[in-house]
């Protein structure tokens, strides 16, 4: 009699997979498959990020790949769990080259969704557990050289007698998180970053700035935030994390460096990167260069008629230093997403007669229930409780293929919409405008989507419905005047300070100032999903545009995304990066094609 048990089904399958891939019966294999099925690989199978939609795209990814790939050993790890007539499981697996682990989904005995993910590489794994190094040198060693000696020497070749291998442009959050894998894994890197010191990126931001993410989402690689934490963290508290683990985590750190210039030889496989640092220019030469400088391009403000006349203050949000010298003036506020709310509420603390002018429709996702409700089974210490640590919490949220992601959301937002009904009502009646996305998936997919057009509330929604920040909606500023505004609606607003809370635009704007524009042409828009909704044009792409994979400019990449992500694909980049380092065959599958340049 056949064992009916989750563990039974997933060993049956695990089984079934292996064998049928052991024997390179393509048939076999995707017949294993729902007709609606999804798989995605994290560079195990393809070298690359990358969905196949569908038996018949896995059919195609394994016929170019399994042969060189040779994949083994499909094991289940730990217990499988049946819910609503899906079985979900953990599994162990090799490859040719690495050692990874995998998720699967099973609906009456099929997969729905399969999830694989490079681990480590064989013979070049991290120096951690078993594998640490001594450290120190026992006997007697005439000329030795302290732990000290051989960093500072270390600092003082690495960009000049001796080149890295990876430069990374950008020491924000993403460019130390890949750093410190690279270090691991013993590639040789140099972050370069226009900065005095690392986290200065948080810290010169607006001073009532908080991380919106929880504390379970935001932990950093190897260290995590202490058990004491706060839930959410002050900006200058994680700028000094960030710049102690850049110490601990001896990186590296080039501060007080501007990028000015990148050129590619073909010929050479090589970059030439033009700094300048202590006010000289260097050449560094790295094979592969990291574009690690947010998830978003250059600051957008609006080009609006008089703004040159402006008697006033007026910058861009990521400039804003805080209301206190603007106490018993007039501010306006252009946009209504997270740092426009944010620096109203703290205006309005500090009694400052602030508007805030929506141009278009936000989402407004109250913390609690945004907490509860989307993070709390995955990023949460009831979570932790329940056994499912960050790195556990990141593989089930990769394994949700995008394409059926908002699925899993619109349920989550419905219910937002039940509990929060009071906050919303008297938004709106206060004449906010809302939205829950094009399909009513909220914050997440907007955020993967656009990046933009939400507020994760920590309080700023109930002073805009109780008047406390005054709102002129469905406006923009039309003219810019001496010592006021003028909206598209005819109204004048006073002001002595103008706020422009207007957004970013993509991140291949950089690639075209450092680099050039064809390069970044030839790399293409950066983020979005191509889901055909409000700011992510089609057509479907399946993964976020260009992050953390392979981009069409040779041993060029991107990393960024919020702190949860950074971390989550760090690991990917970094293993593909030491591939290359060390010489292996790295033949990219699915090489996405770019649809839109900017």
């Amino acid at each position: 009699m056949t064992d009916p048990s989750p563990n039974a089904a997933v060993q049956r399958w695990l089984a079934a997979f292996g064998d049928a891939l052991a024997r390179r019966d393509l048939d076999a294999a995707v017949a294993l498959f729902h007709d609606d099925s999804y798989w995605r690989d994290l560079v195990a199978f393809t070298w690359n990020i990358r969905t196949q939609e569908g038996p018949a795209a896995m059919r195609e990814m394994l016929a170019a790949r399994l042969d060189d790939t040779a994949p083994t050993a499909f094991a289940l790890d730990g217990d499988a769990t049946e819910a609503d007539g899906v079985i979900d499981a953990w599994f162990t697996f090799e490859t040719r080259v690495a050692r990874g682990r995998g998720h699967l989904r099973l609906k009456d005995g099929q997969a729905w969704t399969l999830l694989t993910t490079m681990v480590e590489l064989k013979g070049f794994e991290e120096k951690k557990g078993e594998r640490r190094v001594k450290g120190a040198e026992h006997g007697v060693h005439p000329g030795r050289k302290t732990w000290a000696e051989q960093r500072a020497e270390e600092q003082a070749t690495l960009g000049f007698s001796e080149q890295p291998y990876v430069v990374i442009i950008g020491g924000g959050q993403g460019g130390i998180m890949l750093a410190a894998r690279l270090r691991r894994l013993g590639v040789p890197t140099i972050v370069v970053e226009k900065n005095a010191r690392p986290g200065d990126s948080w810290r010169n931001r607006y001073k009532s700035l908080h991380l919106h993410d929880p504390v379970w989402y935001d932990h950093l690689p190897y260290l995590p935030f202490p058990d004491d934490w706060p839930v959410f963290a002050h900006k200058d508290k994680v700028g000094d994390w960030l710049e102690m683990y850049a110490k601990v985590m001896e990186l590296n750190y080039w501060g007080s460096t501007t990028a000015k210039k990148a050129t590619f030889d073909e010929a050479t496989g090589e970059w030439a990167v033009t700094v300048e640092r202590d006010g000289k220019e260097i050449v560094l030469r790295p094979k592969q260069l990291v574009f690690a400088l947010g998830v978003s391009g250059y600051a957008n403000v609006p080009k609006i008629p008089g703004a040159e006349t402006f008697q006033g203050d007026q910058h861009h949000s990521s400039r804003h230093p805080g209301p206190e010298a603007y106490k018993g003036k007039k501010v306006v506020v252009l946009g209504s997403n997270n740092s426009a709310h944010d620096i109203c509420a703290a205006m309005v603390e500090h009694g400052v007669d602030v508007t805030m002018v929506q141009r278009s429709s936000t989402h407004i996702a109250p913390s609690d229930s945004l907490m509860e409700l989307a993070l709390g089974g995955l990023y949460s210490e009831q979570a932790v409780k329940n056994g499912i640590d960050h790195h556990t919490a990141d593989l089930v949220f990769a394994s949700v293929p995008y394409k059926i992601m908002h699925t899993f959301h619109i349920p989550v937002y419905e219910e937002m919409k039940k509990r929060d009904a009071d906050l919303y009502a008297r938004l709106e009646k206060a004449g906010f405008m809302l939205d829950f996305g094009d399909d009513g998936s909220g914050l997440f997919m907007k955020y993967l989507r656009r990046g933009s057009g939400y507020y994760i509330d920590v309080g700023a929604s109930e002073l805009v419905a109780n008047g406390q920040i005054k709102l002129k909606s469905h406006n923009n500023i039309e003219r810019i005047h001496p010592k006021s505004v003028t909206l598209t609606d005819g109204t004048e607003l006073p002001a002595d300070l103008i706020v422009y809370a207007t957004g970013y635009g993509s991140m291949n704007q950089f690639l075209a100032d450092l680099v050039s524009p064809e390069v970044a042409d030839r790399v293409g828009k950066v983020w979005g999903l191509g889901s055909g909704t409000t700011k992510d044009p089609g057509p479907w792409e399946g993964e976020l545009r260009n992050m953390w994979k392979p981009t069409n400019q040779a041993n060029l990449w991107i990393h960024g995304g919020n702190l949860h992500q950074s971390r989550h694909y760090s690991q990917f980049l970094s293993l593909q990066l030491k591939a290359r380092y060390e010489g292996l065959d790295t033949p990219v599958y699915g090489q996405a094609p770019v649809h839109h340049l900017r």
